[in-house]
């Protein structure tokens, strides 16, 4: 029996508005968990902090210790309109010289500047063939200094408001450690200090890594064919302590925990068919998407993801398809939070 070919009209779905979540939960872990069991199709209504129900001793927990950096910067033109600057990443390793989106697009070509603050400014440097900006930043400042004064946490789209002083902490993991991501690994916002103590004190193996998100995490796949469909690449690292530990406890018999699409896409990145999690750094723009056959990842924490997005394909992939879809259309029914600041879903 073949494969079903899969369109990316088979992953649409209708969100009511009021279910997409404007702000955190008052504590991380009070979020709900919907728990998908794969081998019984079964689905359990539980909060965050029950995830201590499921991770046994000898397994691995699996965290993307990336931090988000206030990359959105807000400024006038010399005509005194209003201009914004998404930084990305920096451009070919040097400090203060960035890809970045910029808005408005087609007023913002080379040569002009936009004045953030009293000791940072923009120029626009060259445009590139994908629509980006090339840009140097202008501050006798620390960049960091700099980006912490004047810049703001790029909250995602759907998220109808302005960043707020709160949002600095809350639209940041616990563990967050290398700055470099415009967009939190949102599975892993539920965890507390707390929980992430209680599973390692009952035997579960804490491992860390860092891929840093771009926007591309929120851009839907505009094309049918999702073949077609061009991924954006992200940064990783997996050092090799990490790698070490997951193949310690895969060659145990422990399973692997993945908190997030951003430690799956990682792990199964440096993955050999044969399990075998390497240490290794640079740039990856895998595409999980049905059918996909997963070599390092057996269970996943996520959040909801947008339709049509390569998020809600990488869980399809894991959970199948029929069941996942199930699942979304009973979190709706359900009135489950949806994306960054929603609910979670466990797949088992």
């Amino acid at each position: 029996m073949s494969e079903r070919a899969f369109r990316t009209s088979d992953f649409d779905f209708h969100l009511p508005p009021e279910q997409v979540a404007q702000a955190p939960a008052e504590r991380r872990d009070a979020s709900r968990l919907l728990v998908v069991d794969r081998a019984s199709g079964a689905l359990h209504h539980r909060t965050f902090a029950d995830l201590l129900d499921y991770v046994p001793a000898g397994d691995a927990l699996v965290l993307n210790e990336t931090r988000v950096f206030p990359a959105r910067l807000l400024g006038r033109k010399a005509t005194g309109a209003a201009a914004e600057i998404l930084l990305l990443h920096p451009h070919q390793g040097e400090e203060k010289v960035w890809t970045a989106l910029v808005r408005p697009g087609g007023k913002l070509k080379p040569g002009r500047t936009v004045e953030i603050g009293p000791e940072l400014s923009v120029q626009i440097v060259e445009s590139t063939p994908g629509g980006e900006r090339i840009v140097r930043l202008v501050t006798p400042l620390g960049l960091t200094e700099a980006l912490d004064r004047y810049g703001e946490v790029p909250l995602p789209p759907y998220v109808e408001r302005g960043a707020t002083e709160a949002d600095r902490e809350r639209y940041q993991t616990v563990y967050a450690r290398a700055r470099g991501s415009v967009a939190a690994p949102t599975a892993g916002l539920h965890f507390t200090p707390g929980m992430l103590e209680a599973l390692e004190a009952r035997g579960v193996r804490i491992v860390r890594l860092v891929l840093h998100v771009g926007v591309g995490t929120f851009r839907p796949v505009e094309t049918e064919d999702p073949a077609e469909h061009r991924m954006h690449s992200e940064w990783y690292s997996v050092p090799p302590e990490a790698a070490e530990a997951l193949n310690a406890v895969r060659a145990a018999g422990g399973a692997i925990w993945s908190v997030g699409t951003t430690v799956t896409r990682t792990l199964e990145s440096v993955a050999t068919e044969d399990g075998v999690v390497h240490a290794r750094e640079g740039w990856t723009d895998i595409f999980i998407r049905p059918p996909y056959r997963f070599k390092a990842v057996d269970h996943l924490v996520t959040n909801f993801h947008l339709p049509r997005s390569t998020l809600l394909m990488l869980v399809s992939a894991l959970g199948g398809y029929d069941l996942v879809m199930r699942a979304y259309a009973e979190a709706i029914d359900r009135g489950y939070r949806f994306y960054s600041y929603g609910d979670a879903m466990l797949l088992v």
